[in-house]
């Protein structure tokens, strides 16, 4: 049953947690631990939200706490080259046939993916949810626990940011 679980939701879970944390291995140990506390706590799901709401909800705080942790650890230390900007679920397909299109499509996402990491853990939480999970406005209210009102406006000032921060790409 609980294998069932994973296998449903995991490609969907790694995706957003991917694009919460930035780094394909952290994203992979996420959502390990994800499954490992959503098993851990199965009988505590009272079914007040969809499992999948639930799930979404362990998985986001779960990447929030390791970005928040991680912040720590790294203001001390040079970056280093731990992020993967092709994960398994990309946002774009890349199956154009030209070399040079697949290129752009790559730095695309890599300058994309750059820009969601650079906004702050509210704002990147809803965008990834919404624009990339395709999540509806209940069910990011239901997993970040606050009114669909204040899932609207963080939404609209995140991708406001993200039109500022990628102006660039925009003029091409």
């Amino acid at each position: 049953m609980f294998g069932e679980i994973v296998q449903r939701h995991e490609g969907r879970l790694y995706n957003t947690i991917y694009r919460l944390v930035g780094s394909a291995e952290d994203a992979r140990d996420l959502l390990q631990d994800t499954f490992v506390k959503a098993y851990e706590n199965l009988k505590t799901f009272r079914g007040g939200s969809s499992l999948y709401t639930w799930l979404f909800r362990i998985a986001v705080n779960t990447s929030l706490s390791h970005r928040r942790r991680r912040k720590w650890v790294q203001m001390s230390a040079p970056p280093g080259d731990e992020d993967n900007p092709n994960p398994g679920n990309a946002v774009a397909d890349t199956a154009a046939a030209n070399p040079a299109d697949r290129l752009i499509t790559a730095e695309t996402e890599v300058l994309v993916q750059e820009a969601i990491n650079g906004l702050d853990d509210e704002h990147r939480t809803v965008v990834v949810l919404r624009d990339i999970q395709h999540c509806d406005y209940r069910q990011i209210a239901e997993i970040l626990e606050v009114p669909p009102g204040t899932v609207k406006s963080r939404l609209h000032r995140a991708r406001m940011m993200l039109r500022d921060k990628l102006q660039p790409l925009l003029e091409c």
